[in-house]
């Protein structure tokens, strides 16, 4: 069926990338995918791995005044809607690329816009 073992490879290869794929959405540039999904904190997550994924992001992005007092995502004031707040600032930052929503596995993409009130996820 296959002439050689290089042209079952890249059929392999691209399956495995299909698979990875969130949606089965193939882009090649910077491994992009829709921008109809966003990155939440997983409900299954301890306080401590969202308090740890608050600190990465926030130190990453340098601005974390949405979760703040007086910011667009403070109200609820509970650590799961924060989390995923800025959680969902750092995979939009980095590019949408889905392990930017991986935080050792405590990140779920998702297709419903989570955006309530005055916040906004991007």
């Amino acid at each position: 069926m296959f002439k050689s073992t290089g042209s079952l490879l890249f059929l392999v290869l691209f399956h495995l990338l299909l698979s990875f794929n969130s949606g089965g959405h193939l882009k090649f540039a910077n491994g992009l995918i829709a921008k109809d999904k966003w990155c939440v904190a997983n409900p299954l997550s301890n306080d401590t791995v969202l308090k740890n994924n608050i600190e990465y992001a926030c130190n990453i992005l340098s601005d974390c005044k949405l979760i703040q007092p007086g910011g667009s995502c403070y109200e609820p004031n509970k650590l799961m809607h924060h989390a995923s707040a800025v959680m969902n600032q750092y995979y939009a930052m980095e590019g949408r690329n889905t392990w930017n929503c991986n935080f050792f596995g405590s990140g779920l993409l998702v297709s419903k816009d989570p955006s309530y009130g005055s916040c906004e996820y991007a």
